[in-house]
């Protein structure tokens, strides 16, 4: 063997330890993260795949779920060029360093290049384009974004509408459209002056054109301005509820690198495992889970339409899909799984290896019929927006019932509750309490503000001493995984006694005819609250309200959990991802 053979092969010992199973935690920790050699940006770790897999598809994108046989590819070393030439114009366009770059668009061909390429040329502020039009501009304003990338009429008609208006009230300088993927430049390009937009108003001093077509004729080869270091912020994702604006979590580019190593360690995926991603890139998820982490192993993505998982034709597609691209792992939330279940299966899904679920707590009812269902292992995670994204993980042949997994290598967990000192006491395992991370992956803090220097950022308290406080309620074992007891703010306190919402909604939904469930407390005179429950059930299902009271209270593991009323909807309220949605 080679010096330089045996160094290749030294420096992927370091990089892919073993990490099949909770055991090896130990072993991986053993070396130290600095010590792994992961690359230093966002950028850096894209060029690192384009320089070993130039031409292996990096990206596969549908146009639409009925046109899943239609994809545009893109191999690593398109994605870079594309990258490249994004950036450049965003560096014209005067974008440095601390200035970010708004993307509100859903996802298309166009969408991934450019939120890559606004972290290399600036910061990316990916937003969703379904919160109102004052929440846009909020964001806007908070992010200190003067150039905006969103979709154009042929893509999401009712963002271009939005975005327009943004525009129009001066608040960017550079609107940078995007096309519906698979659309075809026009044959003339203007310039970056003179680029044009359909059903663009003459706006004095702002540049508004289709991305593709201002970028046509910037450098593809290298980026032009000071690539990003280690310690830069690369994205600021907005976090909370629809009630009240977002808040702005700072992300740096270590944090995201370090992150989407931890995922992407995982042994039980190699090179040539697909993955499908179907979330939106507003989304850390999206980002972390289906753009980074498969960048590392040049593992080739599948992406769905421009509605992901809200696109109804895709459940009707879906294990057709899985099939023809020989899909070995997605990651989704429980709503998702929940309608997949009932999907008829008539195509070979022997590939997906596994299926990953996170962003909101996993009811034995939907583990149970995904699993009868398909044979498919669902592996929960776990994380937040502030913590990068994930934090702990399952292992598909060592399942835990009840958890939702192990933390990752480098990050360390414990639960605490607040003395009357205001201090943070950790507790024992076994005992709950509020969960905390700290480590690589803890974000910079929240945008309060931003100035010349770049945006000042403040922890407004959920940091103390590099800890982060998630909210969430929860207790580890004694073998070190983690066990969510429901958000502190969810709790429903009936006289005085802590009742987590999520044993109600476990109890209706093993319900046969109950496809959703949500609980939470009403105001009560007495009790102070008490638990109330909402449903949404199968079509042609007919069981009554009264019939699920009876059916909860049977099942709930106290009396004092049995809701009051439960009552039936349509369709229980979901945020963009497909997250519960709980008015607080």
């Amino acid at each position: 063997m080679t010096v330089h053979s045996t160094v290749e092969a030294s420096a992927a010992d370091l990089l892919w330890p073993r990490y099949t199973a909770p055991e090896d935690l130990a072993a991986i920790e053993a070396v130290p993260l600095a010590a792994r050699g992961l690359p230093e940006s966002t950028y850096a770790l894209l060029v690192r795949a384009a320089t070993r897999w130039p031409e292996r598809t990096a990206i596969t994108v549908l146009p639409d779920a009925a046109r899943w046989r239609e994809p545009v590819r893109r191999s690593y070393s398109d994605l870079l060029a594309d990258v490249h030439k994004y950036a450049n114009l965003l560096h014209e366009l005067g974008v440095r360093r601390t200035d970010a770059v708004a993307l509100i668009a859903p996802n298309c061909a166009e969408l991934i290049p450019a939120a890559l390429a606004a972290q290399l040329a600036g910061i990316a502020a990916p937003i969703n384009g379904g919160l109102s039009h004052e929440h846009l501009a909020d964001l806007l304003r908070r992010s200190g974004a003067r150039v905006l990338i969103a979709a154009g009429p042929e893509l999401a008609p009712e963002t271009w509408t939005a975005a327009v208006e943004l525009a129009a009230r001066g608040l960017v300088d550079a609107l940078l459209v995007l096309r519906p993927t698979a659309a075809v430049s026009p044959a003339v390009t203007p310039n970056v002056t003179s680029g044009s937009a359909p059903n663009a108003p003459e706006l004095p001093g702002i540049v508004i054109g289709y991305l593709d077509t201002l970028a046509a004729e910037t450098d593809s080869s290298h980026f032009h301005g000071e690539p990003p270091t280690a310690s830069d912020l690369a994205a600021l994702f907005h976090t909370g509820g629809t009630t009240g604006v977002p808040k702005l979590a700072a992300h740096r580019h270590s944090g995201e690198v370090s992150n989407a190593w931890m995922i992407a360690a995982n042994s039980l995926l190699d090179e040539g495992s697909v993955v499908f991603a179907a979330l939106p890139l507003f989304h850390v998820n999206a980002l972390v889970v289906t753009l980074l982490a498969p960048l590392f192993r040049g593992q080739p993505v599948v992406w769905a339409g421009p509605l992901g998982y809200r696109d109804l034709t895709l459940y009707a597609e879906f294990w057709n899909i899985v099939a023809h691209y020989r899909i070995a792992t997605m990651s989704a939330v429980p709503t998702v799984y929940a309608v997949l279940a009932r999907c008829p299966i008539d195509a070979d899904i022997t590939s997906l290896r596994y299926a990953m679920v996170g962003a909101s707590p996993l009811p034995l009812a939907v583990r149970e019929s995904f699993q009868l269902h398909t044979g498919v292992t669902l592996v929960e995670g776990y994380g937040l927006t502030e913590a990068t994204c994930a934090s702990a993980r399952s292992f598909p042949d060592v399942p835990r019932p009840g958890a939702v997994g192990q933390r990752m290598p480098y990050q360390q967990v414990a639960v605490v509750r607040t003395a009357e000192d205001g201090v943070w006491e950790t507790l024992p395992a076994g005992e709950t309490g509020v969960l905390v991370i700290s480590g690589p992956t803890v974000f910079a803090g929240y945008v309060t503000g931003h100035d010349e220097h770049g945006h000042r950022l403040d922890g407004l308290g959920t940091v103390v001493d590099g800890r982060l406080s998630t909210g969430d309620l929860a207790h580890i074992d004694d073998e070190g995984f983690i066990h969510l007891h429901g958000r502190a703010k969810d709790l429903i306190i009936r006289g005085g006694h802590n009742i987590d919402p999520a044993s109600i909604e476990d109890a209706l939904l093993s319900h046969p005819q109950v496809s959703a469930a949500g609980a939470v407390g009403r105001p009560d005179a007495h009790a102070g609250e008490v638990p109330v429950a909402y449903v949404a059930h199968i079509a042609g299902a007919e069981v009554t309200e009264d019939e699920l009271v009876a059916w909860a209270a049977e099942r709930v593991p106290e009396r004092a959990a049995a809701p009051k009323t439960v009552t039936i909807l349509d369709a229980l309220p979901v945020t963009e991802v497909g997250k519960p949605y709980k008015l607080g």
